[in-house]
């Protein structure tokens, strides 16, 4: 199987694949909230089983199963999948479990740190070029985080988990020489046999919330749109943006976080995350104001 190129440009396709997904993730905080009563793992597990069928039906539809097939036979592209599909849920984990818990706004901070972290990635793994206004905003990032803290006496782990693995999720997956729709599908394939053992498990103890009741079982089922389709949006886009370019766009999903665990779900802002947010806000400004004077300038 031949790798795909990945074109280290920004395109305007790309642009819309990326503004798109992100958009659907600012609103994901809002049906996670109304299945925050059952535990993150069982939710993550309806998440990957649920996505096999949306993503795989969208392979049949455009006609790409080969593509799957091969990959399942190439074991270097296996090893790749299998890092980006446990980078992957890992972090719904956290997500998940950061919603459930009241601790929405340390999960947009971990969103909003991470384009930071993905400009960093790109400059250290992809030797992407890093000018002084953008070292200037990864290091305003970090004084965030050395804030939060300070102020808490711990890191913040949420925040970090996030971070961390959504961003070497990213550059994994830009990677992945396979099609980023054939990618999510090898992703929950990989993911499928433990995400069934445990919902087999939670069956026979009697614990399982899937058919318990209609909202409940309503919701877990549309974990699997809510999940794939995003996801695939994204995918398509990481092909054809540079990755500190995708990284910078993900400010819109952490900042519709934000505005709902405030304003929607009650969450404390704290003096701590007055400081630190508009530390990370000015990080942001700082890198994309160059960026978006390049792009008006090959443009013209």
């Amino acid at each position: 199987m031949t790798p795909q190129p990945t074109e280290n440009l920004d395109t305007p396709r790309g642009l819309a694949f990326a503004v798109t997904a992100y958009l659907l993730w600012g609103f994901l905080p809002l049906y996670m909230k109304a299945l925050s009563h059952i535990p993150a793992a069982e939710v993550v597990a309806h998440r990957v089983i649920w996505s096999v069928p949306v993503a795989g039906a969208l392979l049949i539809v455009l006609r790409r199963t080969k593509d799957l097939q091969a990959a399942l036979k190439n074991p270097r592209m296996l090893g790749m999948a299998c890092i980006t599909a446990a980078l992957i849920s890992l972090n719904w984990g956290i997500y998940v479990w950061s919603i459930a818990a009241g601790r929405a706004l340390d999960a947009a901070l971990g969103y909003y740190i991470n384009p930071l972290f993905s400009i960093a990635l790109g400059a250290i793994l992809l030797r992407e070029p890093l000018g002084k206004a953008q070292m200037a905003a990864v290091a305003l990032a970090a004084a965030a985080v050395v804030v939060l803290t300070l102020e808490a006496g711990r890191v913040p782990w949420v925040a970090v988990g996030l971070t961390l693995t959504w961003g070497f999720y990213a550059f994994f997956k830009k990677s992945l020489p396979i099609g980023p729709n054939q990618g999510f599908l090898l992703e929950v394939l990989i993911l499928l046999a433990p995400a069934l053992g445990y919902f087999a498990y939670l069956t026979a103890t009697g614990s399982s919330s899937f058919g318990g009741s209609l909202s409940d079982t309503s919701l877990l089922l549309g974990c699997g749109v809510v999940t794939a389709v995003p996801l695939i949006v994204y995918a398509n886009g990481a092909k054809l943006v540079r990755l500190s370019t995708m990284g910078i766009l993900q400010y819109i999903a952490p900042t519709m976080i934000m505005l709902a665990a405030v304003l929607l779900f009650g969450e404390e802002f704290g003096q701590a995350r007055m400081i630190a947010f508009p530390m990370i806000w000015a990080a942001l400004v700082i890198y994309t104001v160059p960026m978006v004077r390049q792009m008006r300038k090959r443009a013209g």
